[in-house]
């Protein structure tokens, strides 16, 4: 059985505006918790960090991941950064694709179209956990640039896409769902996924005494390790959704798979 992980964490873009603060240490508190406490081994784990974590390097990297997967291997995909969408470029305002934002996303999105088509062929037994603290919603309004003027200075991890030069939903923005929302059930994933808020929220980055991470991100790993290490993702999910809320942010996280994928052990 093989257990080899991927975290993904950018804090600076070479967009000024977009610079972040708590990525880099959620990849880096992923990629320990899985060497420390699930047994995986330290060069199965791999850093991409700032502009380390380019569409191409990422990509390669999931291709890497995923290459030679059979049952029965426990593979993890973890990614904090900005997130945004792509409106329908067919002229039906009410699709958007949803994508991550690499580096390099001013030229190189990763849609989620490409990632679904990187998963369809993973081997059944193979238990393939994605983890997003980032959000890429059409249906939020829109993010601030700045940090909000809180006392944690926490910041939407969202790429505004009219930043990339891309088009926006603007009015139906109320409407939009992700074109895949209605194609692609959960009972089909391959995937199981762990993600920081719904389509219509942020996730956020803020400081935690002295260091910055997303809050979805900080907060999983403290019910973790209050759980000793063992816990369902459906539970840990259950914790993570009114933790967030008594720490007043308007986040919701949301667990997506199959059901039995919901009950089993993390990272197991």
């Amino acid at each position: 059985m093989a257990k080899r992980a991927l975290c993904v964490g950018i804090n600076e873009y070479p967009r000024a505006e977009l610079e972040l603060k708590g990525c880099v240490n959620d990849a880096k508190a992923w990629a320990a918790l899985l060497k420390d406490h699930y047994d995986f081994a330290s060069s199965d784990v791999t850093l991409l960090l700032d502009a380390k974590a380019t569409k191409a390097k990422i990509m390669g990297g999931l291709r890497d991941l995923l290459a030679g997967a059979a049952s029965g291997d426990v593979l993890v995909f973890t990614n904090s950064s900005h997130g945004t969408y792509r409106a329908d470029v067919d002229g039906d305002e009410s699709l958007y694709d949803e994508a991550l934002c690499p580096y390099d996303c001013d030229d190189n999105l990763i849609i989620d179209d490409e990632l679904r088509e990187l998963f369809a062929d993973i081997p059944r037994g193979v238990r393939f956990t994605v983890v997003s603290d980032s959000c890429h919603s059409g249906s939020a309004t829109r993010a601030p640039f700045e940090p909000a003027l809180t006392p944690d200075h926490r910041r939407a991890r969202f790429c505004n896409p009219r930043l990339l030069g891309l088009r926006d939903i603007n009015d139906v923005r109320r409407r939009a769902r992700p074109r895949g929302a209605d194609l692609h059930p959960e009972s089909g994933m391959r995937e199981l996924l762990l993600s920081g808020c719904r389509s219509d929220q942020y996730s956020y980055d803020a400081q935690f005494g002295r260091k910055f991470h997303g809050a979805m991100t900080h907060h999983a790993l403290g019910i973790i390790a209050d759980r000793k290490y063992r816990i369902s993702y459906r539970a840990l999910n259950n914790a993570l959704v009114p933790r967030l809320r008594e720490q007043l942010y308007d986040q919701e996280p949301q667990l997506e798979g199959r059901v039995s994928y919901k009950r089993r052990q993390i990272f197991t």
